[in-house]
């Protein structure tokens, strides 16, 4: 006999994206020039405190040495129902990218004033993925040009729906 295919149902939620964390302040922070995928290597109870939703992303950055990538700063809250084993909630984790892309964004980062952040964590699937960027900072009239060019398209939205209403 052979085996059935999985049904499109069950298909879809092997595939669903679960949101974990976002880092809204590098949206702010910084201009985004490129964005990558990438695994991580966690504990169990490292992967069920991020099934509850308790991970911080505003501190993180990326850090390419020795041929492997490590992701800093990101804070994943100890498990409750964990024991005296829970890791550091402030460890540095290996992220899981192909050799060549590691030796890629090592280099773009090396070349440039470019750093590389994390962008967003999630599930897809069983598997936690995190977001990451290659990013440059951004100056104080940037910032101020953004908030501008924000608030100027709510504007224009509001009217427009306020003429459609009418």
């Amino acid at each position: 006999m052979t085996a059935r295919p999985a049904a499109p149902a069950a298909r879809k939620k092997e595939d669903a994206v679960r949101p974990v964390a976002r880092n809204r302040k590098a949206f702010h922070e910084y201009f985004i020039e490129d964005k990558l995928e990438a695994g991580l290597e966690l504990t169990g109870t490292e992967v069920k405190s991020l099934r509850e939703g308790r991970a911080n992303l505003t501190d993180g950055w990326v850090e390419f040495a020795k041929g492997q990538a490590w992701l800093h700063g990101v804070h994943v809250s100890p498990y409750d129902a964990g024991s005296y084993m829970n890791p550091d909630p402030v460890r540095k984790r290996r992220l899981l990218l192909h050799k060549r892309e590691i030796l890629k964004w090592a280099t773009k980062v090396q070349r440039s004033s470019a750093t590389c952040v994390p962008l967003s964590l999630y599930f897809k699937g069983p598997r936690a993925k995190v977001e990451i960027a290659l990013v440059t900072g951004k100056k104080l009239h940037d910032k101020r040009e953004t908030i501008k060019r924000r608030e100027a398209d709510r504007e224009s939205r509001a009217a427009i729906k306020a003429g459609r209403t009418r």
